[in-house]
């Protein structure tokens, strides 16, 4: 059987598509693992994203795929889980299913979870609380935690779902929060993303979330707890995740504004559209930006693709008006940029 191989040149011409996000840019497909010190705050989290993503709001200001959710809350009891959903929530959504017992993995639970799925199949999200309660009986090896977790990898992946692990962190401290996750270096690497809550200091209320995945770029939120035991996010490394998305899309415009067609190599489009290098968008970047975004360019009446001629990689758009864009409605872009700064200027002109 031989392998079936996809060439670097053909995948760097097709568009690019986002993962498939249960929380924008935090939570996507897959297997992710939160941890934290005992009694930190990790189930509360948990149960609150559960009924979150099943009554579709956002989380943290960040939209959620809406879908069925399944939180297997295997340390507490109903009566727990009741008293908390009173506090969380004034209303807890039919589609977010809690269970306090399950099978070890690999001796049921992929089962139990297919079970659930067929019966449920708007699932989006899966929680697993904690691990150890779902981990075999055999040592603690880095092969054993492999095979176990990439059961679940498997099980996310075939039914495009996110699974989320609650997990310990170990009490010593270390330089990289993430090597004080509990158990062998094989679950970080097992898992699409792993998350850290660390509270400042032990009852403060304040913690750090940190986050790194393959899906997600690296970034910390603060978070503090209220006093109905939601935690809250004050602060993110990363602000405004989608502005470079909607900004691509504006320049591109602006420089179509007076021109059908544009084909150059990616170096020729960052210097058109930013050519003193305010937007930091490299040459490497633009056709990444480019591909990411065709869908909103098409919104807009532009047509855009990649493709190499004679050796060089080119970037090709061309405008609805022109013939090979015939059909495709323009729409007039907004700046984001500039509707952000319009919005300050709005609430500054209401006075304190």
């Amino acid at each position: 059987m031989k392998l079936n191989t996809i060439d670097g040149a053909f995948l760097m011409s097709q568009p690019l598509r986002p993962p498939n996000f249960v929380v924008d840019t935090l939570i996507a497909q897959g297997l992710h693992i939160l941890a934290g010190s005992p009694k930190v705050g990790k189930s509360w989290l948990a149960l609150w994203l559960a009924v979150t993503v099943a009554k579709g709001e956002l989380v943290w200001g960040m939209g959620v795929k809406r879908g069925t959710t399944l939180y297997l809350c295997l340390e507490d009891s109903v009566l727990r889980i009741q008293n908390r959903l009173f506090e969380i929530t004034e209303d807890a959504p039919s589609s977010v299913h809690f269970c306090t017992e399950c099978a070890p993995i690999g001796q049921g639970l992929e089962e139990q979870v297919e079970i659930f799925l067929a019966a449920h199949p708007d699932t989006v999200l899966v929680i697993i609380d904690r691990r150890q309660m779902v981990r075999p009986v055999h040592d603690a090896t880095y092969a054993n935690d492999y095979r176990d977790l990439s059961v679940l990898k498997r099980l996310a992946d075939k039914h495009g779902i996110a699974i989320l692990l609650i997990h310990h962190l170990r009490k010593e401290t270390a330089d990289d929060v993430f090597n004080r996750i509990s158990g062998t270096t094989a679950i970080s690497g097992a898992v699409d993303s792993s998350f850290t809550l660390v509270e400042d200091r032990r009852g403060s209320g304040k913690a750090k979330l940190s986050c790194i995945g393959r899906d997600i770029e690296y970034r910390e939120l603060s978070l503090e707890r209220n006093v109905e035991n939601v935690w809250e996010m004050v602060a993110d490394s990363r602000t405004q995740p989608e502005l470079l998305g909607d900004r691509i899309t504006y320049l591109v415009s602006e420089l179509m504004r007076d021109r059908t067609k544009f084909i150059g190599t990616p170096t020729e489009l960052s210097e058109k559209i930013d050519p003193v290098g305010m937007e930091r968008i490299s040459p490497k970047k633009v056709s990444r930006l480019i591909l990411q975004n065709l869908d909103a360019l098409s919104k807009i009446g532009i047509s855009g693709m990649v493709r190499r001629s004679n050796g060089k990689r080119l970037i090709e758009l061309r405008r609805a008006e022109s013939d090979d864009a015939q059909g495709v409605p323009v729409v007039a872009p907004v700046d984001p940029v500039g509707a952000l700064c319009g919005d300050l200027r709005e609430i500054a002109g209401h006075g304190e």
